[in-house]
Order: structure tokens, then sequence, then C-alpha cells
């Protein structure tokens, strides 16, 4: 019998998409089961408050309590290094770690393995995020030689009304970023219902869509040892091996 696995993931308090997404992805493994632990978050802005919202010793509270559960690997299904800078990422991989003993991932920094992996250059960004927001995830990319420009936003920033957005929508934002010619497109926010949906528009568009809820389990997957082509139906990143 297969060894069981526990993927503990971090998850924003408003967000209402990841969980049941996280769950379908991984539902087809019976030794993989997912626990969940949240922390505030309301909005995504650039303000000083919002930024607050991702400080490292409220995130690591939400952390402790999945350590309690023996989790194998913690990941944070979010996207906040976008416009933060990816250092607050590993800055809280460390941090977790140091606090629990417990190997980490994240969505952004995932995404990026699976970018380096597949000799992405131009990244097309689809997100619900407000301008400046995402002026912010394109000049973070710049810094790793990834040029995000062709990208397509909403102009959003409460987190509960991302949840809210409606597949047709998606769908013609996918297409739209996908007919400029990108070598990948990544739907850049973890409470867009986007996942189930990647299948689909890399068929419809012959481009491999790198989606963030679906990151973070990838590379938990590969840490835990887990063959990712066990996950079918949810696109091409779960057939990769970074």
């Amino acid at each position: 019998m297969a060894k069981r696995i526990r993927l503990g993931i971090l998850t924003p308090s408003s967000n209402t998409n990841l969980e049941p997404l996280s769950q379908a992805i991984v539902s087809k493994l019976p030794h993989v089961s997912l626990h969940f632990s949240r922390f505030t978050v309301l909005k995504i802005s650039l303000e000083e408050d919002a930024l607050a919202q991702f400080q490292t010793e409220k995130i690591l509270e939400a952390a402790r309590l999945l350590a309690d559960a023996n989790v194998d690997v913690i990941g944070w299904s979010g996207t906040s290094s976008g416009w933060l800078g990816f250092q607050a990422d590993e800055e809280l991989c460390a941090a977790i770690t140091a606090a629990t003993g417990i190997p980490t991932a994240t969505s952004v920094l995932a995404l990026n393995k699976a970018v380096k992996a597949l000799s992405v250059t131009e990244l097309g960004l689809v997100t619900p995020y407000l301008d400046n927001v995402q002026a912010a995830i394109v000049k973070t990319y710049a810094t790793i030689g990834v040029d995000c420009r062709k990208e397509r936003h909403l102009g959003l920033s409460k987190n509960c009304t991302f949840a809210e957005v409606d597949e047709p929508t998606l769908d013609e934002m996918v297409a739209d970023v996908a007919g400029r010619q990108v070598q990948a497109i990544t739907t850049f926010c973890t409470n867009l219902r986007a996942a189930q949906r990647v299948d689909y528009w890399e068929r419809e568009h012959g481009v491999i869509v790198l989606d963030t809820v679906a990151t973070v389990i990838w590379d938990m997957l590969l840490q835990c040892q887990v063959d990712p082509s066990c996950v079918e139906g949810w696109g091409r990143l779960f057939q990769l091996k970074a």
C-alpha cells in the first residue's frame, strides 16, 4: 500500500475556489490528502493595509496549525510574491521550515520552476488585479528575464469578487493573450475558478497554461516523490518533472 501523503495548504481567508479545485486535482490519488489553514486576506492592492496582510508572522501562525497535522509539505497557495517580490516567498519558506521542520512550496516559486523547466521567456499574464498590481507583477517577472507584458486583467481588488469571475470571461481573456504568440500563459490568482479550464485552453490554443492553484500542488507532489503525471485532465504541467 502506498504511503499516505498529507499536503498542507495555506489559504487566504476570503478565498473560496482554491480548496475545491485543489481537492478535485488530487481526487484520483487515493493516498494523497489535503489539509488547509487560513489567514486573513480581504483585498489585493498596493495600499499599506493590504500589503500588511502578508506579514510572515501572521502566515506562520497558520503554518504551525498545519504542522500539528504532521503534513509532509506546506504550500502557500497564493500569488503575493508577484507584487511583493520573489524574495518574499523565499523568506516565508525559510521561516516556515525553521519554525516547523517541514519542507515548503508556493504557487509562485513553483510557477517559476515550471517556467524555467520549459525555457519560457515570454509568459502571458491573466489576472483579476488592479492596474498597479499588474504592473508590479510584470516588473517582478522582468527581474528573472521573463516578459509578461502580453497580459489581461480586470481591475478588481476585493478578494472575494475574484471567485465570481465566470468562465466566459476567462475564456475570452486567455484566448486574447494566446493570440499574441506567447510561449505559455499563467492564470495568476488562486481565487480564480480557472484550473478546471486549463486542459480545454491548451487544446484550443496550443499553448501550455500554468494555473497557480495547480502549480503549488504539482511542486508539493514532486517534493513528496509522487509522480505528478498521475494527475490527468488538469493540463500539461502535470506531465512535467522539473
